[in-house]
């Protein structure tokens, strides 16, 4: 089933390419087998925008089997070879890098300047990346560590990767994904979120269209409990990487443990925001704003719970409500636009019931409430501050994912610290300071997987992402990515011809 839906032209330009199914299965876009259909919808309108078939079973099967088929030939190739095609695949995604921006913000609700200035760049810097990482896959040189014998050591791929991405970030969860599995030598099998389907299936299509062998990269677009739950289990899948909330993440390390495949983790945060009293008021403020509403706040890593030094606490949190108050809700593709919808009703009536709660115990300083009037049809929600609240309490322990910044003073620096470190999550945390040795104490004690000093949620390619704690395990980006997609084996060779024999002796004696 296809129906493109009520988005123009000007919106979705490349809704043609979505025609014959949301499955991308051997280089080719097929229909779902499930019988169940499922629709992309616009959350700043709230109207469809796409139908199409759910994935079940039989097509998880078909995908799989279409990566173990192309594996062998992929993983043979040359490191020079997998690097010139992810070239190729960097040059086709930055020709098509509007159409890439749009499709993002009509199924996510993200303001056009932002897809078209962090996710899409990011996502063709990211594939550049990877093409250059691919030719720097080495083990270790021959060494002679055993006597008469020389050894060394191989980095190869894996095999099949079954992957299953979120929906705040598709796009780029989609690179993130792919690339440094194939970039190793690995095909893949990628379950986007149903909700938000569309830019990674283009992506696959230019996968292929770079000259990428049909089988390497493949799409399965189906929900968690079928499509999901199938492909995490299925046995002729080496590895499964996962991105969401811990409480899915623990039931996918479950079912992998029944197939003893390699996982890799990438799951919640309740990221601190510490601000000492010697910090730049004026930029731990634009600071908290950007870092806490960016993808209006569906972000693992935004600034959600900010700890500020009682002597700037006051001051801090009057200049942050008032940055907050001046920024403008309204259509994604309208040019002034600096904050989008949440991903849907849904979502949004979610954290609506953390800030209701949470006025039973703690100050709602702005925000707080979704708009009215012609944004009213849309999952919008105020960027919202809340003050005074108990560490204890839902609103500082919880993920909310959504626009909401929650502000707590501490008196001492060790005060601050802990805090930071009380909840159950480690993936980001930032520290703002003018005092290198304070800042830098803060970046060795805060667990977590990356800590900003005077900045909040800039990623780069060249340097790792991944948590602590429940937060997860494993790391995307970077060349430390090619761990979780690589296995390493020692070969040792006898220089001798005798070697074998003399060990024989030594164990058994003379015979």
């Amino acid at each position: 089933m296809h129906n493109p839906g009520t988005a123009t032209p000007e919106r979705f330009p490349a809704q043609d390419r979505f025609a014959d199914g949301a499955q991308y299965i051997a280089g080719r876009s097929a229909k779902g087998t499930s019988g169940r259909t499922h629709a992309v919808v616009d959350p700043a309108t709230g109207e469809e925008v796409y139908t199409y078939d759910l994935a079940g079973a039989d097509d998880v099967d078909a995908a799989v089997a279409a990566a173990r088929e192309a594996f062998p030939a992929w993983a043979a190739a040359t490191p020079g070879e997998r690097s010139d095609a992810l070239h190729r695949f960097a040059a086709v995604l930055a020709e098509r890098a509007e159409d890439f921006a749009r499709a993002e913000s009509l199924q996510c609700g993200k303001p056009l300047k932002l897809t078209r200035e962090f996710d899409v760049p990011g996502t063709i810097d990211n594939t550049s990346f990877f093409a250059g990482a691919a030719r720097q896959l080495q083990g270790q040189s021959a060494g002679e560590y055993s006597g008469d014998h020389t050894s060394y050591v191989r980095r190869e791929p894996i095999g099949v990767v079954g992957s299953i991405a979120p929906w705040n970030y598709p796009l780029q969860m989609a690179a993130w994904k792919v690339l440094p599995a194939i970039a190793a030598g690995n095909t893949i099998v990628l379950k986007p979120a149903e909700l938000t389907p569309l830019t990674s299936l283009l992506f696959a299509q230019a996968a292929t269209d770079a000259g990428i062998p049909d089988g390497v990269v493949n799409i399965v677009t189906g929900t968690g409990k079928e499509a999901g739950e199938h492909l995490v289990g299925h046995p002729d899948v080496a590895m499964t990487s996962f991105t969401g909330s811990t409480a899915v993440g623990k039931r996918v390390a479950e079912i992998a443990t029944g197939t003893v495949k390699r996982i890799h983790l990438e799951l919640g945060g309740k990221a601190p925001f510490v601000v000492f009293d010697d910090a730049d008021l004026e930029a731990a403020a634009h600071g908290a704003v950007a870092g806490s509403l960016i993808n209006t706040g569906q972000d693992c890593t935004a600034a959600t719970r900010a700890y500020v030094q009682r002597p700037l606490y006051e001051a801090f949190v009057e200049r942050t409500a008032a940055l907050m108050e001046s920024v403008r809700l309204g259509d994604p593709f309208a040019p002034g636009t600096d904050l989008g919808p949440l991903i849907s009703h849904v979502q949004r009536d979610r954290v609506a019931g953390f800030v209701e709660r949470a006025r039973s115990y703690a100050r709602v300083v702005t925000g707080g409430e979704a708009p009215q009037g012609e944004l009213e049809n849309g999952a919008y929600y105020r960027p919202t501050l809340i003050a005074d609240a108990a560490q204890d309490t839902e609103i500082v322990q919880s993920e909310i994912f959504g626009p909401v910044l929650v502000v707590l003073p501490f008196d001492s620096d060790d005060e601050g610290i802990r805090l930071a470190n009380d909840t159950p999550y480690g993936l980001a945390a930032s520290a703002w300071s003018r005092d290198v040795y304070r800042a830098n104490r803060a970046t060795r004690e805060i667990k977590a997987g990356c800590v900003w000093v005077n900045d909040h949620i800039p990623i780069i390619s060249e340097m790792p992402h991944g948590g602590y704690k429940a937060s997860g395990f494993g790391k995307d980006m970077s060349a430390y990515s090619f761990e979780e997609y690589t296995q390493i084996k020692h070969v040792m060779f006898d220089n001798t011809a005798v070697a074998a024999k003399d060990w024989h002796r030594t164990v058994f004696g003379d015979r």
